[in-house]
Formats: C-alpha cells, structure tokens, sequence
C-alpha cells in the first residue's frame, strides 16, 4: 500500500520559515516524479515545486521562487520543502504528490496546513 505522509506545518509569523517532510512507503521512490501542490480556502489546487526522481532538476512557481527550494533524499524516502520568508498569502494546505516517470501511478499524501499569521 501506497503511503505519503506529509509533517512540519503549522502557524508561523510573517517572514518565517518552516520546513515541509514527506515521507513515502509502498513505492520504488526513485521511480517517481515528485511534487508539493498547494491548496487555499476558496482557491484551486496549484503545483508549488517539483523536483525530478533522480533529483536532477527542479521546477517552482513564480510565486516562491526564491523564497521555496525542494530536495529529496533517496535513501530515506522522503522529499523537503523549506520556505522562508513566508507571507500571509502562503496560507494553504501543502500536498506532497508522486508520479510515476512511465505515468504509471499518481499519489497523493493527506496534506499539512501552513498559516502564515501575526
């Protein structure tokens, strides 16, 4: 069975930093494509960063461009999503998504909310 377990949300101030873990099970992880979405009250789903299954490259929004920066680690599974200079409009629920090089699977973990307040 298929598991995405996003962690490391939560409230932060204005200018903060939080960093996001998603960890994998169920799955050969370097076969798969693997990406945070995110998802406002009100708003529509929307790709934040991806990074491909080697780690080779890495693509983001221009709305955190800079500010946003995804790895992973192979070994252990797990992809990272560190945020730093948070705004208020970063308020969301993060999605950790991994897809399949071939297109032969497409998951989703249960997402972690990030409230960017003072």
């Amino acid at each position: 069975q298929v598991q995405l377990v996003e962690s490391g949300g939560g409230l932060v101030q204005p200018g903060g930093s939080l960093r996001l873990s998603c960890v994998t099970s169920g799955l050969t992880f370097s076969f798969y494509d693997m990406s945070w979405y995110r998802q406002a009250p009100g708003k529509e789903r929307e790709l934040v960063a991806s990074i491909t299954r080697l780690g080779g490259s890495t693509n983001y929004a221009d709305s955190v461009k800079g500010r946003f920066t995804t790895s992973r680690d192979n070994a252990k599974n797990t992809i990272y999503l560190q945020m730093i200079s948070l705004k208020p409009e970063d308020t969301a629920v993060y999605y950790c998504n991994a897809r399949h090089w071939l297109g032969t699977g497409d998951y989703w973990g249960q997402g972690t909310l990030v409230t960017v307040s003072s």
